[in-house]
């Protein structure tokens, strides 16, 4: 669990409904139906239009990142790889076959599977980071998602406070009308730059701070993997590596 984007969305709730009671306002005044359907609705609709499919369906596959991020741990990564060099070093590289056959994570089974193979450094960096771009592109891609959305709501928000504002408009020998049509006019634009500010775009930028540490993991192990190759001292790997460390 990921303890400050739980105290991020629990304070910045705490601060909008907070400041509106410190200022007289009630918790009732913050919530609109239609002012809700509008910012919600206008947002999600407007990024559909813009957004593959593919990449829709990744974002929500891994917005839960926010709130259990993936575990990444560069330092337990140097101490396998190390690991891998001097099983390489004793064994030859067929040694790292049953290594590879029981690695859970897909990128580090390829790159040590083409260890096996006996793939020259060249080849294998040129696969590895095929693979590390695409992953990293397409989890960007995602991400942005959040950020359009996060683009789109004050807009969509302030369509929904015109909207009221012609019902109020509309209803002016009516006085009975004017509240609930300014209530969603306010309220709309609320909804709008909140949810824009405090939600999807912390959303996105969270995302794309996980997937960039995803990438720099990446990138040490396939340092390490072309260092296996080319036959380097599992101390000398060991110290190349650590420069990937926070």
């Amino acid at each position: 669990m990921d303890v400050l984007s739980l105290i991020g969305l629990t304070l910045a709730f705490i601060a909008i409904v907070g400041g509106n009671f410190l200022e007289g306002g009630h918790a009732g005044a913050l919530l609109n139906g239609p002012a809700a359907l509008i910012v919600l609705g206008g947002t999600l609709g407007a990024v559909l239009l813009q957004t593959p499919i593919t990449a829709f369906k990744r974002a929500m596959s891994i917005v839960g990142w926010v709130l259990v991020p993936p575990r990444i741990d560069l330092s337990g990564g140097i101490d396998r790889v190390v690991g891998w060099s001097m099983t390489a070093r004793k064994e030859g590289l067929l040694g790292l076959e049953p290594l590879a056959e029981a690695e859970p994570d897909p990128y580090a089974r390829k790159g040590l599977q083409l260890l096996v193979d006996g793939v020259e450094p060249e080849a294998i960096r040129s696969i590895l980071e095929v693979d590390l771009y695409t992953q990293e592109a397409r989890d960007l891609r995602a991400a942005k998602v959040f950020e359009a959305m996060g683009g789109y709501a004050p807009t969509v928000g302030i369509i929904g406070a015109v909207m009221g504002l012609i019902h109020v408009m509309g209803n002016l020998a009516d006085p009975g009308q004017l509240g609930s049509g300014i209530a969603v006019a306010f309220v709309a634009t609320i909804y709008g730059v909140a949810f824009a500010n405090l939600l999807v775009l912390p959303i996105g930028n969270k995302l794309k701070s996980l997937v960039q540490k995803q990438s720099a993991y990446r990138e040490m192990l396939l340092e390490g993997v072309l260092s296996i190759a080319e036959g380097e001292n599992p101390r000398s790997i060991e110290l190349k590596l650590q420069g990937f460390m926070d």
